[in-house]
């Protein structure tokens, strides 16, 4: 196993897959439809302007197994110290403890970039997401009933977040 800083070129494709299985089969992604690979590719760009993270944990073999990206958590100024993030395992590499890892190497990308708080958006009917962020020291701070609307029924979103130590010294502007 080994941690990579994903780009679209060598991942693009299997982010894509990660992607698309989550929107056709579960509600971790509020999408209707598979994304394109032009989406994915706006999608590396916008990481890349903004200078957020794409952190991904690859097999022996070079097979992208997951990955945990951040970015912008709301388009104004003042919430520049705030990041909402996500972390996608592959179908077949969950359950081996790959998305704590993800999520311990997500928290300290955002600590050297002096982010201040991570904000995860998690449905609602999602145990296993909102279990991973309790045990890593986020605590629930909000619920917004039928936020979205998917699969024939309204769905719910529960906002997890965690306040880190940085930045030292934040600034207005």
């Amino acid at each position: 196993m080994q941690w990579v800083d994903c780009t679209d070129e060598r991942h693009g494709e299997a982010i894509l897959a990660i992607f698309n299985e989550a929107i056709v089969h579960s509600t971790a992604l509020y999408d209707y439809e598979p994304r394109t690979r032009a989406q994915m590719t706006s999608w590396f760009e916008a990481k890349r302007a903004g200078g957020f993270p794409v952190i991904g944990v690859e097999s022996e073999a070079g097979e992208l197994m997951g990955f945990a990206s951040y970015g912008t958590f709301r388009a104004w100024p003042a919430y520049k110290y705030t990041v909402e993030h996500s972390v996608y395992v592959h179908a077949a590499h969950r359950g081996k403890g790959l998305g704590p890892q993800l999520m311990q190497a997500l928290i300290r990308a955002a600590q050297d970039q002096g982010k201040h708080v991570l904000v995860g958006v998690i449905d609602a009917s999602n145990a296993v997401s909102i279990r991973l962020h309790q045990a890593l020291g986020f605590t629930h701070a909000g619920t917004v009933r039928q936020a979205g609307f998917k699969f024939g029924r309204w769905l719910d979103i529960e906002l997890y977040q965690r306040i880190l130590a940085t930045p030292t010294d934040p600034q207005d502007g």
